[in-house]
């Protein structure tokens, strides 16, 4: 269990923070997704598929935060709190991809965010979403078109 979480809690907390806009928001969806992947540890029939429990358990966490929120997450600028020293090493390029990933509906954002983000192959990302890996290919391709048509808008 810790050397999982050693190895993997960094990666989920990034693909969290990608997901939610806000990194206290996102630790704490990583750290619920693990408490819970302790509590179920011994009655895992495969403890080689943890990494995929854990992955579908912060999926599934950044869903459950963002319908909690009472009003939409943030379309143009930085969270609200960000460190002089973030805002610096994160380039306007990098924060407008940001931007536009977090205006994607959430399927499409959770399918990049899996893929380019966490380098998935479509099997993984199908088995952590419980979708077809058919869905996995078109999804990915309809969000990486509307990135594209998005991140055109900005040019």
């Amino acid at each position: 269990m810790t050397a999982l979480y050693q190895a993997h809690a960094l990666g989920l907390i990034r693909l969290a923070v990608v997901m939610l806009g806000d990194r206290a928001a996102a630790e704490d969806v990583v750290q619920e997704a693990f408490c819970g992947l302790y509590r179920r540890w011994h009655s895992l029939s495969d403890p080689g598929k943890a990494l995929s429990y854990v992955r579908s358990s912060v999926i599934n966490g950044c869903r459950t935060a963002l319908r909690r929120r009472k009003r939409p997450a943030r379309l143009a600028g930085d969270p609200p709190g960000e460190s002089a020293e973030a805002s610096a090493l994160i380039g306007e390029e990098h924060r407008q991809v940001l931007t536009a990933i977090r205006r994607l509906p959430a399927r499409q954002r959770e399918v990049l965010v899996l893929r380019f983000y966490l380098d998935l192959d479509e099997g993984q990302i199908a088995a952590s979403m419980r979708i077809s890996r058919g869905t996995v290919k078109s999804t990915t391709s309809r969000a990486l078109a509307a990135l594209g048509r998005m991140l055109g808008e900005q040019s």
